[in-house]
């Protein structure tokens, strides 16, 4: 079995508190005095690197200074923030996706089918020129076109 013992600290126990008027026991008007332990040293130097600390120490030492309220605010304003960039970028990603596969699927034939029809064109320019050179440098001659239309007997 454990007995207790009460062991009175010896600052109170050569001062005796007086009763106030109340009934409640105060020392003195001055309430500092009794919390202060003159006896101690107070180290002034430290062990403590302030030059390694980094940023986000220094703001997680801070979060006392701001109100519970303010931090749930800025917390919520936070977690919109990120939410709306990750919603954002989520639909950013899927319209792109849709337009690449679009352009692919759509675009790519298209300029097949417009770079052959440029081709004949361009040909067709090339055997104008070149029915244009033959007439020019023997007029009224047939050209082969004519003389393949032309029966022969």
């Amino acid at each position: 079995m454990v007995k207790l013992t009460e062991v009175e600290d010896e600052h109170f126990a050569q001062e005796k508190p007086q009763p106030s008027k109340h009934n409640v026991l105060l020392a003195s008007d001055d309430e500092d005095d009794d919390f202060t332990d003159t006896e101690s040293e107070i180290s002034v130097e430290s062990d403590y690197d302030v030059e390694g600390e980094t940023l986000y120490e220094r703001l997680s030492a801070l979060k006392d200074i701001v109100p519970p309220s303010a931090r749930k605010q800025a917390t919520n304003t936070v977690d919109y923030v990120t939410s709306f960039a990750k919603s954002s970028i989520a639909f950013s990603g899927k319209a792109l996706w849709i337009l690449s596969t679009s352009a692919f699927l759509l675009g790519v034939p298209w300029a097949l089918a417009y770079a052959e029809e440029e081709q004949y064109i361009q040909m067709e320019r090339e055997q104008g020129m070149i029915k244009g050179a033959n007439e020019m440098l023997a007029p009224g001659a047939p050209s082969t076109e004519e003389q393949k239309a032309q029966p022969t007997l």
